[in-house]
């Protein structure tokens, strides 16, 4: 049976870097982010539920992530039909993934792990950290969203300091090194314990 391991942590904190050392170290991986992709490309599984609530969002038989969110800032209760039909199906891809993994470690990286209630479905939970500034440079140094944005979808997500008081392990990733660190000691810790 594989030990199951939630790794969570707010936009820009490292949360995918830290994912990859994991997978490096020998653990199985489960993406929430790249779930959700699948279950909105051609012929996914949230593509047809999807259609039967918003017809225009389906363009050449996938998910439009675009006009879902035309959608949802029109008319903001989209987002709980939206979530009523993806939160079940990701929950099915991470537990037909967690079958059929053979490693002693899983780590499942989900962005929202606490915010949807999935930590009781882990074994343990490690937090990914860094200071609000360097948080916001990281965000805004990808040139993706303007500081507004950064700043709604951080006022959406539980706060830092909340996950980390909740966690069992809290990973800092100000530097390569230290994530590198914390990383090793979890490992070490859950290899000890199993």
């Amino acid at each position: 049976m594989t030990f199951r391991l939630g790794l969570t942590g707010s936009i820009g904190m490292g949360k995918s870097t830290t994912a990859s050392m994991f997978a490096d170290a020998g653990c199985a991986v489960w993406d929430a982010d790249a779930a959700v992709h699948r279950l909105y490309g051609e012929g996914g599984a949230a593509v047809e539920p999807l259609r039967a609530l918003f017809p225009e969002a389906i363009i050449d038989n996938a998910v439009s992530r675009a006009t879902l969110k035309t959608a949802i800032a029109a008319d903001p209760s989209a987002l709980k039909r939206i979530e009523e039909v993806v939160h079940p199906l990701v929950r099915a891809d991470r537990a037909a993934f967690a079958e059929q993994t053979r490693a002693d470690i899983t780590v499942f990286d989900i962005p929202l792990l606490f915010e949807t209630g999935s930590e009781g479905e882990m074994d343990a939970v490690a937090v990914v950290k860094v200071s609000r500034e360097t948080q916001a440079e990281r965000v805004l140094a990808r040139g993706t969203m303007s500081e507004a944005e950064f700043e709604a979808i951080r006022a959406k997500q539980m706060p830092s300091d909340e996950k980390c008081a909740r966690a069992d392990f809290v990973i800092d990733t100000t530097s390569l090194e230290t994530a590198r660190r914390d990383v090793a000691h979890v490992l070490k810790t859950i290899r000890r314990e199993a």
